[in-house]
């Protein structure tokens, strides 16, 4: 049975618990707290050492000191708490997402949504039928340059668009092997691992999971799914028809198990998208604070997220994040014409005013876990063609698979330990 949703109108405060507090949790919590529309009740990290500098922080912004707790289904189980914010590494979204909506609780989800194509239905199924809201941490689709942007595509001043590239360029150097350790004796290491398979604890697992497949997808599924989920949304497509991916781990010997150079295409009718990332590139520049919040856009040949989108009229680079976008028509006497543009801004406060409306009106989201889960596809997908070795997939919509690939479709769950399940029917 779903919660009674608040009136759009109330004033009392959204009481909030928010899950995984090392890193981008640490962010979204201060942010939240500092919003006067809420108040976050509970800080949760299986990371105990973390809690009294976090509660701290968010006592001093908000007044009051959250309570803390290692196992965040005792959140769950408050019925004060509204919602939660889970920005856990990817292994853990999915469960977390439907455990809340199981206990009547919305959610604010980071990106990206899922770790494999199976339980990221579930989370939509989940958000479906306790009849939650389920807001994915897809900044873009809050952002109004964005919005302008796919008017301006909708309007046709592109004419038809028959490409799309998708750069993800950024330097992330490999990770030397260390031995494993001893757990802590702050730290729960069985939940941390939680669905994926048993690991003897190790540092290199806890600071960069994203490169490990058990955990993660690699910078395609941990950053490339920003600008693969804008420029789905602007160029107007869904599923692919078919996706082919290589690459390698090519510069640096080292522990990371996914790639640090993939290309992967995307056919969809009358279109095609490319992914180009690379993980070696310390040239390529990713828009910083200073730039997102000003009149200006990136040098774009160097900007390291940039989205270029080819249609028969023009030439629109779209920067992520706040860099703005551009149109650019044939040169003049040998000078950049610029036909249409306009500057960004960083849309995380629009993105969290967007849930927080919602939540309270219980209108579709901006980056409803539907999208964002066929958003996650496009990197699952590609995953699964580079682990086949570059195995061109066609993609049955219907049901999410794979047609006539029995080896590719066995990639779409994962095993799970007991008692970290993602059931069948949520």
């Amino acid at each position: 049975m779903a919660a009674p949703a608040r009136s759009a109108d109330s004033a009392e405060k959204l009481t909030l618990a928010v899950v995984g507090i090392r890193g981008r949790g640490r962010q979204l919590a201060s942010d939240f707290a500092s919003r006067n529309d809420c108040q976050v009740a509970y800080l949760c990290d299986v990371d105990e050492s973390l809690f009294p500098e976090r509660v701290a922080e968010i006592e001093q912004i908000q007044g009051s000191a959250p309570t803390t707790v290692q196992d965040f289904r005792r959140a769950l189980d408050d019925p004060s708490i509204d919602a939660i914010v889970c920005a856990t590494p990817d292994h853990w979204h999915a469960l977390a997402t439907v455990w809340a909506c199981q206990a009547g609780k919305d959610v604010y989800v980071e990106k990206p949504v899922s770790h494999t194509p199976w339980e990221g239905r579930k989370m939509v199924e989940a958000a479906r039928h306790y009849e939650r809201i389920v807001q994915v941490g897809t900044q873009n689709r809050s952002a109004p340059y964005n919005h302008a942007a796919k008017a301006y595509l909708d309007e046709g001043h592109l004419g038809a668009i028959h490409m799309v590239r998708v750069y993800n360029q950024k330097f992330q150097p490999n990770a030397q092997s260390v031995p494993d350790g001893k757990v802590p004796g702050h730290l729960d290491w069985d939940m941390w691992t939680g669905p994926a398979q048993e690991s003897e604890f190790n540092t290199n697992y806890q600071d960069r999971w994203n490169s490990f497949w058990r955990f993660s997808g690699g910078d395609i599924i941990n950053d490339a799914v920003h600008q693969l989920d804008l420029a789905r949304w602007l160029a107007g497509v869904d599923y692919p028809k078919s996706v082919y991916s290589t690459g390698g781990r090519f510069d640096e010997k080292g522990v990371f198990e996914t790639p640090d150079t993939q290309v992967a295409v995307y056919e969809f009718n009358n279109l095609v998208m490319i992914l180009e990332l690379t993980l070696y590139t310390p040239y390529m520049i990713k828009s910083d604070a200073a730039l997102r919040n000003s009149d200006l856009h990136p040098h774009w040949p160097q900007n390291a997220t940039r989205i270029e989108i080819y249609g028969t009229q023009g030439y629109m680079v779209v920067g992520r994040m706040g860099g703005g976008w551009q149109v650019f028509h044939r040169p003049r006497s040998r000078q950049p014409v610029v036909a249409a543009q306009e500057y960004g801004r960083f849309p995380d406060p629009e993105h969290k005013q967007n849930f927080v409306d919602s939540v309270r009106s219980r209108q579709t989201p901006n980056a409803d876990i539907e999208q964002g889960h066929r958003s996650t596809l496009l990197c699952q997908y590609a995953n699964i063609s580079y682990r086949l070795g570059g195995r061109k997939l066609v993609v049955n919509p219907d049901n999410e698979s794979f047609v006539r690939d029995e080896e590719a479709c066995s990639l779409l769950k994962r095993d799970y330990r007991s008692p970290w399940v993602v059931p069948d029917r949520v």
